[in-house]
């Protein structure tokens, strides 16, 4: 995600994962409950973000089936197909899904009771299930495009539909899952709309049936997606197709009116996923483009193969064209940070920030001259600040209650892109360019840790980095940066008069 001030499976799974898995499951009480005990919410035990995500199973696939009324106020009809392997004993079963009405749900292909607690959707089987077995979930529900009281994300209703901004927690506002970026698991999208309707969402397309006045659409992955980076688009849209490196077919959502203004600035695609080719590897996935969204949200997005942006930001002359190019790269770099290499826990949320804003920084001085030396010095000095208001990169302070978007702060995007310029410093250019490659590649579909990058580093640079990681990614205060002894912290802001601090507090607001 890039805030900007614009306007406003298969059986087999890696040991890797079951380990992460049952370490996260190990933080609460697994889902071994007598169906006559309390319904409660549950959680994979996340530091920020305790009740997302459920133990006890781990999602293979979701096949999700969508019928869109040809309104964006009205509810969406839906149906839920969830396939898991438990790993624990289950008389019940804990989604997470806050925002639709539920008909029925199956289990196994019986029907099952079901109850809500907190933001869960609690299933009781008709018999429990063991451990180590598939598990067919099937939910039918409604799936509601207004916003929840309280609550960003989930559905963005559009000038003419809508798309998905599920990012950190808002899938479950969209359909039942395992909403926690830990348990990725491969997709299918079955979309239906109204004629004069396009749909379009995440991964390649599997087949289109038009029949009565309507179309179904239908993608599939062809990798493992956390839930906070599907994406479903349906509106009054254009797809435009291009090729890109190596023949990647690169697909662009565009609204129908504003095609020819857009294609500028999406013809530069194919060029900057060449360039971040150049710096870290392939592209990991099978199809990449930009979802121009009619609408205003204050951010852009990095949903998997499609990365959602504000129309506005191509459209109105706000900021200059190296600007809005290295936002593209920043949604770009994503691809590689934090999609195919997913965060284990919120926690590791500086792993994508830091490095999308590293390349974006880094294709600004490439391709515009502006020096990524004068970017990080002026990170430097506010980096206390940001600290103190936020926590340390890699460990972010919990969001205050109500807007659970609020981790996404300086902290982690120009506060972690600095631990990167501070590495690069320490273990020199050479090492950080092999690092980088070789963090992208033995993680590619799976998920890591701040562990795991420690422990690379050390592996590449040969060199033990525990102390120089501890100060930059946990200190309260910024360490002195390597071969720039002068670089100082900026002094503390003077408290602002009571007036001027509400002002400048309205103009930051989202």
């Amino acid at each position: 995600m890039r805030l900007t001030p614009h306007r406003t499976r298969p059986r087999t799974r890696s040991c890797h994962r079951r380990t992460s898995a049952a370490l996260l499951a190990s933080a609460v009480s697994v889902c071994l409950v007598a169906a006559s005990a309390p319904v409660v919410p549950l959680g994979v035990g996340d530091r920020l973000f305790p009740y997302l995500g459920n133990p006890g199973y781990d999602v293979a696939s979701y096949d999700l089936s969508f019928t869109y009324p040809g309104s964006n106020s009205e509810p969406l009809r839906a149906v839920t197909t969830i396939d898991a392997w438990t790993t624990a004993d289950l008389d019940r079963v804990n989604l997470d899904f806050a925002h639709g009405t539920v008909h029925s749900v199956e289990v196994d292909g019986e029907p099952a009771t079901f109850s809500t607690a907190g933001e869960d959707l609690v299933i009781t089987p008709e018999d429990s299930v063991s451990d180590g077995k598939w598990m067919r979930i099937t939910v039918r529900h409604t799936s509601d495009p207004v916003p929840a009281k309280g609550r960003d994300g989930g559905w963005v209703r559009t000038a003419d539909g809508l798309a998905m901004a599920n990012q950190a927690d808002a899938a479950h506002l969209v359909f039942p899952c395992n909403d926690h970026p830990s348990d990725k698991a491969m997709f299918t999208f079955r979309v239906t709309a109204p004629d004069g309707h396009t749909a379009v969402a995440n991964g390649l397309s599997a087949g289109v049936d038009t029949s009565r006045g309507s179309t179904t659409w239908t993608y599939r992955t062809q990798h493992p997606m956390a839930t906070e980076l599907a994406q479903v688009s349906i509106g009054r849209s254009t797809v435009l197709h291009r090729t890109g490196p190596h023949g990647l077919p690169v697909r662009d959502v565009v609204p129908t009116r504003d095609r020819e203004a857009l294609e500028p600035w999406l013809e530069k695609t194919p060029e900057q996923i060449a360039w971040m080719e150049g710096k870290v590897g392939r592209y990991p996935f099978e199809t990449y483009g930009l979802l121009m969204a009619d609408a205003s949200t204050g951010f852009q997005l990095e949903t998997q193969t499609l990365s959602l942006f504000e129309r506005e930001l191509f459209t109105e002359p706000v900021h200059p064209a190296w600007y809005v190019e290295s936002i593209m790269i920043h949604e770009l770099a994503h691809q590689w940070f934090g999609d195919s290499v997913g965060p284990r826990t919120w926690s590791d949320l500086w792993l994508n920030e830091g490095h999308a804003t590293w390349y974006e920084a880094l294709y600004a001085e490439e391709q515009a001259g502006k020096p990524m030396r004068d970017r990080m010095k002026a990170a430097y000095g506010a980096s206390d600040r940001w600290r103190a208001a936020g926590g340390p990169p890699a460990a972010p302070k919990a969001p205050e209650p109500g807007r659970k978007t609020g981790i996404f702060r300086p902290n982690v995007y120009d506060g972690a892109a600095l631990v990167l310029y501070a590495l690069r410093q320490e273990i020199g250019r050479a090492a950080f360019e092999r690092l980088e490659r070789a963090w992208v590649g033995r993680y590619k579909d799976r998920t890591a840790t701040t562990e795991d990058f420690v422990r690379l580093a050390a592996e590449i640079s040969g060199r033990d980095l525990d102390g120089f990681f501890q100060g930059w990614l946990y200190g309260e205060k910024t360490p002195p940066m390597p071969g720039h002894p002068d670089w100082k912290p900026a002094a503390p802001a003077k408290p602002a008069e009571p007036g001027k601090a509400a002002a400048s507090a309205g103009a930051a607001a989202r």
